[in-house]
């Protein structure tokens, strides 16, 4: 079957490969390590997170937003709950090679017990968040 795109036009464009140089990925630096933009497309987003030993994102939940993370590397610690328990989490060991899925609504917060990176694929709503508590002043923002 052939298509009807032309070079240059925007369905050909939108069919091209694209390789991003290292010096070019999106950083993104958090008080508890960094973030990688490795994709954010209209439909989804993946990244790279890296936590440093000792540190640990917001307790947070997303009200759109739908997660998963692999845990490439490390330890974490993750505290997991639901908007529809609110006080009521469970605490979990992830080693590498760990999948959770995080569906809006739940709860969640990763504490690296070492030097830890995970990757992250979601649906595209990268502000969608909502902060509990945090370590460092921002509870209840998205930055």
């Amino acid at each position: 079957m052939q298509s009807d795109a032309r070079p240059g036009d925007a369905a050909s464009e939108g069919r091209k490969a694209r390789i991003t140089a290292p010096e070019n990925v999106k950083v993104v630096p958090k008080p508890w390590g960094e973030e990688r933009w490795l994709a954010h497309t209209e439909r989804y987003a993946g990244k790279l997170l890296v936590l440093k030993k000792g540190h640990r994102l917001s307790l947070q939940y997303h009200e759109r937003k739908h997660e998963t993370q692999y845990v490439d590397s490390g330890r974490i610690k993750y505290t997991l709950g639901s908007v529809d328990r609110p006080g009521e989490y469970e605490e979990v060991i992830a080693q590498a090679g760990t999948t959770v899925m995080l569906p809006p609504g739940a709860i969640h917060r990763m504490e690296a017990l070492e030097d830890s990176r995970f990757f992250e694929v979601s649906t595209p709503e990268l502000t969608d968040v909502v902060r509990l508590e945090d370590d460092y002043g921002r509870a209840g923002t998205s930055t």
